[in-house]
Parts: C-alpha cells; structure tokens; sequence
C-alpha cells in the first residue's frame, strides 16, 4: 500500500513538475520581496488565500470535467450569482432553515447546469453559446430577485459556511477537500469518468463503440452547476449577503485554473490534480497583485496575459502529440508493409 502511494506520489510530481516550480517560484518571490515579505507567509493572509481558492476550486472540479470534454462553461459565474442571492433570500426573506436555503441555492445551480446539458447534448449548438445565452439568463434573474440590492443576512449560523472554522481550518477548505476527492474518484474510478475522456479525445468514436455521448455531456454540465451553486452559497455565506454583482469573472478564474493545470482546450486530456496546483497559482498570483496594490485594471490583464501563456503551452504539448503520432503511424505503416512483402 505504502509503495503504491509513494509510486503515485512520485507520477504526480513527474506529471506537474512545471507548475510545481511555477507555484514555488511564485511563493518565494512573494516571501522575499520587501512589499510582501511581511504579510504573505502571515497565519491570516495564508487562511484568506485558502477561501478565495476554495470559490474557485468549486468552480474548477466541475470546469475541468466540461473542457476535458472537449466543452467550456461560461454561466458559471452568474450561476454563483443567482444561486447566493435566492440562498440569502429564502433566510432574510422567507425565515427558511439555514440547512434548506444551502440546499436550494445548490439546486438552482444544479437546475441551471442540467438546462446547459440538456441544450447542448440534445442538439448541435456549441457549448460555449449555449452557457454563454444562461450565463445572462442567470445573471438577468439575480438582479431581478434581489431588485439590484444585496440580500443581507446577518445571523452567525449563516456566516459559519463561508466564514466560520472547523477545528480551526476555514470550513470552505474542509468541504474543498471532500469535493476534490469526489470529483477525483469520479474522474479516476468510475465508469463516466473514463466516458468523460473517450468522449473528449474522440466522440463519434465513443458514440460508435457504445457510449451515450448525450448522456455524458448532460451529467458533466449538470455537476458543473452544482458546483457553481456550492461555490454561490459558499460566497453569500462569506460575504453576509447574496450580491447580484457577485462572481463577475469568476469563469475566467476557473478557466485559467484549469488550463494552467494542464488541461488541454482541445479536450480528450487533463487531470483534477494539475487542476489544483492551478488554482493554487491563481489564487497565490490574485493575493500576490493585490499585496503588492497592483491597479485592479492591471490584473485583469496580468491573469489574461498568464491563460494565453498557458494555452500557448497546451498548443504546443499538442502539436507535438500529433508530431509523435504521425512518426508511430508511419513507422507502424512501414512495418506492416514489410511484413506483408515477406509473408
């Protein structure tokens, strides 16, 4: 058992040395540097990371699944929105349970998703217009509920999900965790996980060998918008409120988690793990920016400048697969030749 940890301890150091060292790098520049030295290794800056990653994450499990599909999910963002502001007003407005208002807020984020999916997997629309028409569908409905105003709640119960602690770790870090190993088990153990990939890298191929590629997709965006609903309530809960305003952008955060993680755009191929350790060097380069003051302007062109550097990457990971195949397909085309001239 020890062996087998160590050996896939081992491959996942190996398959994400480079944003390992990017990570690294990064922290060490900010320990050192004299306008962040003081405060970026500090016990409260470290914990205020952790929240702020933990959003994203949400976002990212369920991102890293689409774009492996070869799909990307822009509602994701005005999900966080509506699903945070209906959360805040079934406490504030209707006097609900706090455990019934996460799980509405969830489920407006599922219902969102599961409209993506049944969209794009029952027809030949592209996923990127589908969720890009709900993304202002659900961003038009927040506004409408919450009249433009924030949805305040000020009970402590309400503040614990997003603000609280759990044996003194931030209690969004401890429900991260039991996302990460869910989404990881369903990417590495189950059944769709592997359909997730075949239907990525080829899915007419998959459709032929058996594999219900709308099924597929439905399920995928469906888990997508759940954990955008998470990742609302989550944030609501963080803030004190539901903000219509809330999770602007956050899309693009999710998207450059995943694609620094190593996930390919063109889908078929990416992992949960590199997807972490990019949303890690999201987070730390969103705290790092604004401990040093960086102009918000400035780091929205700073993030945009770092997911074009990474695509650039995958383009050219990829352009050498296909630079490999074609030498193993030439290669194994010649030998078939020589065995038939021989047989």
């Amino acid at each position: 058992m020890t062996t087998r940890i160590q050996k896939n301890v081992k491959q996942y150091l190996k398959d994400n040395i480079g944003i390992i060292g990017a990570l690294l790098i990064l922290c060490i520049f900010l320990s050192i540097f004299p306008k962040t030295s003081g405060v970026f290794l500090t016990h409260k800056n470290i914990f205020n990371v952790l929240r702020q990653i933990s959003s994203n994450l949400f976002l990212a499990c369920g991102m890293t699944m689409v774009i492996i599909l070869g799909g990307i999910d822009l509602s994701v963002g005005s999900i966080i929105a509506l699903s945070g502001c209906v959360a805040a007003g079934c406490v504030a407005r209707y006097n609900l349970p706090i455990f019934a208002a996460i799980i509405i807020g969830v489920l407006i984020g599922t219902a969102v998703g599961m409209a993506n999916g049944v969209v794009i997997s029952k027809t030949t629309i592209p996923p990127f217009i589908v969720t890009l028409a709900t993304m202002n569908v659900a961003k038009g409905l927040a506004y409408v509920y919450t009249g433009g105003s924030p949805v305040r709640v000020v009970t402590k119960k309400w503040q614990f999900l997003g603000a609280g602690y759990i044996g003194g770790v931030p209690t969004p870090v401890i429900i991260l965790v039991f996302v990460l190993i869910i989404t990881a088990v369903i990417m590495n153990k189950t059944k769709l996980g592997r359909h997730i990939y075949a239907v990525g890298g080829n899915s007419q191929a998959a459709r032929f060998s058996g594999i219900s590629t709308a099924k597929v997709k439905l399920l995928v965006h469906t888990y997508s918008g759940l954990m955008a609903g998470l990742a609302g309530v989550v944030l609501a809960s963080r803030m004190y409120s539901g903000q219509p305003t809330a999770g602007d952008g956050a899309e693009m955060d999710a998207i450059a988690a995943v694609v620094v993680g190593g996930t390919s755009m063109a889908g078929g191929s990416g992992k949960i793990g590199g997807t972490i350790i990019g949303g890690l060097i999201i987070g730390v380069l969103n705290n790092g920016l604004n401990l040093l003051n960086v102009n918000s302007f400035w780091q929205y062109v700073v993030k945009g400048i770092v997911i074009l550097l990474a695509v650039f990457v995958d383009y050219l990971r990829n352009k050498k697969r296909v630079r490999i195949h074609k030498r193993a397909g030439s290669v194994s085309l010649t030998v078939k030749r020589f065995l038939w001239y021989n047989k």
